[in-house]
């Protein structure tokens, strides 16, 4: 595409490699090798490129107006010459920018741009991405491994690791942990360390707080030479309003919207983008693109998608503009998501793009072209906040809380869906993960590995936040390390086995991955037994083959738990959460369980189970003089499923029975 083709496709909103036309590239003119710069800057009266190599003198070397764009070239300036552009606005007040399409920067708080050639790297992934093409990235089995790059792990004088060691051991680690991606907290530059990445400035640059735009390619190829897929949050919905960002560019507001009632979130006191303005749609596309061609990047996690949605989003009435149909809805940004998603399928038809989006916004998860937004995932919010309020809960009120446990699945195969259990959720007085589970801290390693097996064994993909494998008792800080010390107690270490072992069975098992999106993967069997914490289930995997789930978040044992089953034969357990490798006492099924013709459940014949406190058991199903069960079989058995309303299948269930002295604790029977 040449120079006006550039043009006209920046202007109408659909140029998608905009990295390649604006910013600072190598060049050569009138005999000489420099860097040939174009920025964006519509109603500057003046821009020109400025850093110590002339001084900051805004008269050195100034840029010519193109249109709304302006460019020039800059001789003998070697890489990583540091530069801004000073941007003189309509006020005539001179503006210290920094790149939008800046390739590199300086390290904070030094706020410059860098000039660097991302050309040249040599890739060695090519057996990784042919695996890859052509398959749709949500159908497989994919359990994440949530990253901050900069609180994994730190050397011992409290340094960063830079990008090639991270990726050293952190390949190692995720390999032998059975995790088979990594989705990494922004690592798109950003000025404040506390903002974890989520209020950047630099939408084209790898944070230089690990090394250069080479060594983050370099990490992100050893990745895939280990067969993990990387993943990133990326930030579409607002920007930070540091001096040298993208907030009023050139003395106006160019990237944010004008209208006061729909620039800003006060509550982030952030900067929110234009989408109806075309030149910051192809700002945002060639963002998304760049990480995803450049950079080999396997998917995009799509923060704060809600905020995006709706234009009444944490605005109290009379402070939002209503769209042209007097509705809340920012019909600009649903344009925006869908040409955003059609452009990164169009790059790579195996891409994971995933919506955070926490409301009841329908068919998020669908193709544009019916209506959807057109993710392929989107993070499961409502299963998170109802889990996550259940497993603060004592054991004995849990029974008058159980649809924490079940509401889910009224909605489970509305979208497709990621369970996530993320960074939000261990920091700001949260408490770790086990840190939620009540009791000593024994049994609360217990009932996080009970939980482990319930959250795995809910349809859905799968998505953990770094330190839980470690027992990791104090909650994140962004500013230190895991608790990698915890190792040193057989306890952690044990839990950590425990990890590694339920992640390899999850990957070996089909049945918990293959049929995630339909109902055909799911059937309750012992969906109401509150009295006892108890919820047992089957998944099937695509040939309609069995794998009975019974978890139980009660401190008691069952050893006689009688479970009705749609079909006579035999089920074997094939994993158990209380082994003792684990540091559980060994209780379970050691012989297979053999189905009797007792009625239990509404079915004709049941089997009994033994199951340990606070634990899951798996068992594997054999029918009778067949190999599996039948998909046939399956459809006929399906209990009916009420269809919830869209509000509260997105947020969770709110309300809370009182349950007044209705159970008893210690007398609980098991469901019959």
């Amino acid at each position: 595409m040449g120079e006006s083709g550039h043009a006209l496709a920046f202007h109408a909103g659909t140029l998608s490699d905009g990295w390649n036309w604006f910013g600072a590239h190598p060049a050569g003119e009138a005999g000489l090798e420099g860097w040939r710069f174009r920025v964006w800057a519509p109603h500057a009266l003046t821009v020109s490129v400025v850093g110590d190599f002339n001084e900051w003198d805004i008269s050195a070397d100034p840029l010519t107006r193109e249109g709304e764009t302006w460019t020039g070239f800059v001789p003998e300036l070697p890489g990583y010459t540091s530069y801004k552009y000073a941007v003189t606005g309509p006020d005539g007040k001179v503006r210290y920018k920094a790149d939008p399409y800046g390739f590199h920067t300086e390290t904070r708080p030094a706020t410059a741009s860098k000039l660097y050639d991302i050309s040249g790297f040599l890739w060695t992934d090519k057996d990784f991405q042919k695996e890859k093409a052509g398959r749709p990235g949500n159908t497989g089995p994919l359990n994440v491994y949530e990253v901050h790059l900069g609180s994994w792990r730190r050397r011992e004088n409290g340094d960063f690791y830079d990008y090639r060691s991270m990726a050293e051991e952190l390949a190692a680690y995720v390999k032998d942990m059975g995790y088979n991606a990594v989705e990494l907290l922004p690592v798109t530059e950003h000025p404040l360390d506390d903002s974890w990445g989520y209020q950047c400035t630099g939408y084209f640059a790898p944070s230089s707080r690990y090394g250069t735009p080479e060594d983050f390619m370099w990490f992100v190829n050893h990745m895939h030479e280990n067969g993990i897929s990387v993943i990133l949050d990326w930030v579409p919905a607002h920007f930070c309003k540091d001096a040298q960002g993208l907030y009023e560019f050139d003395g106006t507001c160019c990237y944010e919207y004008a209208d006061p009632k729909k620039r800003e979130h006060a509550g982030w006191g952030t900067r929110v983008f234009d989408y109806g303005r075309t030149e910051v749609v192809s700002f945002l596309l060639s963002s998304a693109r760049f990480w995803l061609e450049v950079y080999h990047i396997d998917g995009l996690r799509v923060d704060a998608v809600a905020s995006m949605l709706y234009l009444d989003y944490d605005r109290p009435a009379g402070q939002w503009t209503p769209n042209k149909n007097g509705g809340h809805e920012n019909l600009e940004a649903v344009e925006f998501l869908r040409a955003l998603n059609r452009m990164a399928f169009s790059i790579n038809p195996g891409v994971l793009m995933v919506a955070e989006e926490s409301t009841a916004w329908p068919m998020v998860t669908r193709p544009p072209e019916d209506g959807g937004l057109g993710f392929n995932l989107k993070w499961n919010m409502g299963w998170m906040n109802d889990i996550c309020h259940y497993l603060k809960l004592d054991p004995y009120f849990r029974q008058f809380n159980h649809k924490d446990l079940t509401f889910s699945m009224m909605y489970a195969f509305s979208e497709n869906y990621v369970l996530p259990m993320s960074h939000d959720e261990v920091v700001h007085m949260k408490g770790s993960l086990v840190g939620k589970m009540p009791g000593e801290y024994e049994t609360q390693l217990r009932s996080l590995r009970g939980f482990y097996a319930y959250f795995l064994a809910h349809p859905g993909k799968k998505l953990l936040f770094m330190g839980p494998e470690l027992g990791q008792w104090h909650e994140w800080d962004a500013n230190g390390q895991l608790d990698w010390y915890l190792l040193k107690q057989e306890s952690n270490r044990k839990t950590q086995a425990f990890f590694r072992a339920a992640n390899q069975f999850y990957q070996d098992t089909p049945a918990l991955w293959e049929e995630d999106f339909r109902q055909e993967g799911f059937q309750w069997l012992v969906p109401d037994d509150n009295h006892n914490n108890v919820a047992v289930f089957l998944r099937r995997d695509s040939k309609g083959g069995a794998l009975l789930c019974a978890v139980n978040f009660s401190p008691n044992v069952y050893p006689d738990y009688r479970v009705g089953v749609p079909e006579q034969g035999r089920y074997t357990e094939v994993f158990n959460t209380d082994g003792e490798a684990f540091g559980g006492e060994g209780y379970g099924n050691d012989s297979p369980v053999e189905t009797q013709a007792v009625p239990s459940h509404g079915r004709e014949q049941s089997v009994v189970l033994r199951i340990p406190p606070f634990g899951g058991v798996f068992l594997r199903a054999e029918k009778k003089n067949a190999a599996n069960f039948t998909k046939a079989a399956v459809s006929k058995k399906f209990p009916s499923v009420e269809t919830p309303s869209p509000k509260r299948a997105a947020a969770g269930t709110k309300e809370k029975s009182t349950g007044r002295g209705t159970a008893k604790k210690a007398a609980r029977k098991p469901g019959k």
